[in-house]
């Protein structure tokens, strides 16, 4: 314990002797925290509207304003016809094209039926996917309200069940609140993830590790060292995320904070052992650099961060399996948003458990102290 305490003095001189990485640490989260949020935000708002009324009735109009006054659509174009209106999609300059044609309202009055024509831009999918759900619902609330107008304030038979809904853990439906959580877990990882794989290999520039060779000193010792200091760093980066998150969004935990201490330092063993290990296997730091961008790109992309897991194909769940980071996103949103405890996350604590063991012992096998 005495060696690995020295060694432990070493590594927090290290890092403390180079005046550019703590910033780094605490200050590029920081930012990036209050950016990504809103950055990476699916709430579709101001989404550009072209209208084409050929019927010019009082019924379209009243179908119109129900489109502007939704707060998801922007009125950007008001064309004459059809063509006029597609030229702006095809300039990327709306959205939605919504058609209304001649005899919309006679039809509606003589026949209690009639159509219009919805034209999404789709270049852009999620854009044209909320655009035409936005969209349906605003006309299924005119079609009930032109019912009501029709029988003169009686609700018709045939028309459906009021449905009253609330939502569980999320009951504004913020984004945010679903987005913080992941990001925060994001940038632990990458604090963790990166500066563990550049530590091994510094020494190795440096041409300090045979020094460190030559000693005495214990393979794990030496991992040990080089992982409890990042630790320790990964740990605070933790604490200024929750304080932003509590100051800049007003996002408090439902449950235990201790809960979401405890598996953040299973968490970051683990992360932190990965990072040790492609240190290892790295020459120099532009190597540990690239490995470490590769596995955060697989991090990120399989992660559940901006799309959920659910969605995903097949081959993809199966992926998400061996991915760390999926399971910490998963439990700091369990907790944070559910209040979810010990009980509810003791499966991915013992994941986690086996994660940490293997890339650990991994990395202890694989340090040679001979060149």
């Amino acid at each position: 314990m005495r060696t690995l305490k020295f060694l432990i003095q070493k590594e927090f001189l290290q890092i403390f002797r180079n005046k550019s990485i703590l910033p780094l640490i605490f200050v590029m989260p920081l930012f990036q925290l209050i950016l990504l949020p809103f950055a990476a935000n699916y709430e579709m708002k101001n989404i550009s509207l072209s209208i084409v009324d050929e019927d010019k009735s009082s019924y379209s109009s009243k179908l119109i304003n129900k489109f502007t006054s939704s707060g998801y659509f922007r009125l950007n174009d008001y064309s004459n016809d059809y063509s006029s209106a597609l030229q702006q999609i095809e300039i990327d300059k709306s959205d939605l094209i919504v058609s209304i044609p001649k005899g919309f309202e006679s039809d509606l009055i003589r026949d209690n039926n009639t159509k219009i024509l919805l034209t999404a831009n789709a270049v852009n999918g999620q854009t044209a996917g909320l655009a035409g759900t936005y969209a349906s619902s605003i006309i299924k609330d005119f079609n009930t309200d032109i019912r009501v107008q029709m029988t003169g304030g009686q609700i018709e038979s045939g028309l459906p069940i009021s449905v009253t809904s609330s939502s569980w853990f999320n009951p504004k439906l913020s984004y945010k609140y679903y987005m913080v959580p992941g990001v925060l877990a994001m940038l632990v990882t990458l604090v963790g993830f990166i500066l563990s794989s550049l530590n091994i290999v510094k020494e190795k520039e440096d041409g300090t590790i045979e020094q460190l060779n030559v000693t005495p000193i214990k393979k794990y010792d030496f991992i040990l060292a080089k992982l409890i200091p990042f630790w320790v760093l990964g740990l605070m980066v933790m604490t200024v995320g929750l304080v932003v998150s509590r100051l800049i969004y007003g996002i408090v935990p439902m449950g235990n904070i201790l809960v979401i201490y405890v598996y953040a330092s299973l968490y970051l063993i683990a992360i932190l052992g990965f990072g040790l290990l492609a240190s290892t296997f790295s020459d120099t730091q532009q190597q540990a650099m690239f490995i470490a961008y590769f596995f955060m790109m697989i991090f990120v992309l399989l992660g559940g961060l901006f799309s959920p897991i659910e969605n995903m194909p097949d081959w993809a769940k199966y992926l998400t399996y061996i991915n760390p980071v999926s399971y910490f996103i998963e439990v700091i949103r369990m907790v944070v948003l559910k209040g979810s405890g010990f009980t509810d996350i003791k499966n991915h604590i013992f994941i986690m458990i086996g994660f940490a063991v293997f890339f650990n012992g991994f990395a202890v096998m694989h340090y040679k102290k001979r060149a």
